[in-house]
């Protein structure tokens, strides 16, 4: 079950960060999406998204495997 949950909890940023590079894309070949009204506001919008499922996902594998002291002496932390 805690498996299931982790999966999901991986999938929701994971398509954020699809849908940024979607955004992202479609700016680079001038479509418009309908809700955004202009050009750079949708590749902004695609930055952001991108960049924050990014990071959360980066953040939440950093801190699976700091619990299980797999990371590097650089890594670790300071306490």
């Amino acid at each position: 079950m805690s498996r299931l949950i982790a999966l999901i909890i991986m999938l929701i940023p994971g398509a954020f960060a699809a849908l940024g590079i979607k955004l992202m894309r479609d700016m680079l070949f001038g479509i418009l999406q309908p809700p955004i009204p202009y050009l750079w506001l949708q590749y902004v919008l695609g930055l952001v998204f991108f960049v924050a499922g990014l990071g959360f996902i980066a953040g939440f594998v950093l801190h699976r495997d700091r619990k299980r002291n797999k990371v590097q002496p650089r890594f670790t932390k300071k306490s």
